[in-house]
């Protein structure tokens, strides 16, 4: 369903810009998804609203047929949030170690201590932590927003599948803009 209205306590999570992950070949250029989540923590930053900027450090520590780290930690600077984000003090940073921001970390306490009840999701990879983030947001109750233009996979099919099956499912997309322009017409 496009987007319609932010709530008044909207927060901005942003998946997995870090140096590591930007490094992998994307389906969209990162360069975009990365100026589109950065103009998304701008806006969100002026009208004083949380920004979550979230970052992965190890792999979850189960087996796979596709592991790239075998639950290992990843080399030194991976995870480093890229410089383009312009990370404030006033961003609050989760470290992960599994495709979803909420699972093992203090996002959900951080979000209910500000009283948010929407989130807006950005970020890599669409299929991986983006979908898994925004999944575990919807079952937690948050209202979800997903900055379609702002996000991409290493796979365009399954970008494409997160976007027009999955998403519609957990939410409301839009682009940038149009969460911008819903944004200056949130209630403070």
């Amino acid at each position: 369903m496009p987007i319609t209205t932010l709530d008044a306590k909207t927060a901005l999570i942003v998946i997995d810009l870090q140096n590591g992950i930007l490094a992998y070949p994307t389906a969209h250029p990162v360069a975009d998804v990365v100026k589109h989540s950065a103009a998304l923590a701008q806006a969100f930053r002026a009208k004083n609203l949380p920004v979550v900027l979230v970052n992965v450090t190890a792999g979850a520590p189960g087996r796979s047929d596709q592991s790239t780290t075998g639950g290992g930690r990843f080399p030194e600077g991976f995870a480093e949030i890229t410089a383009d984000m312009n990370q404030q003090a006033s961003d609050h940073v989760v470290t992960k170690e599994t495709w979803g921001a909420f699972t093992r970390t203090d996002l959900d306490a951080y979000l209910k201590q500000h009283g948010v009840t929407q989130v807006v999701v950005t970020g890599v990879a669409t299929s991986i932590g983006v979908e898994s983030t925004a999944r575990q947001a919807h079952e937690l109750g948050y209202n979800v927003t997903l900055a379609v233009d702002a996000m991409t996979d290493m796979n365009a099919d399954a970008h494409a599948n997160s976007v027009t099956r999955i998403f519609p499912r957990l939410g409301e997309t839009g682009t940038t803009q149009q969460i911008i322009d819903q944004l200056g017409q949130a209630r403070s």
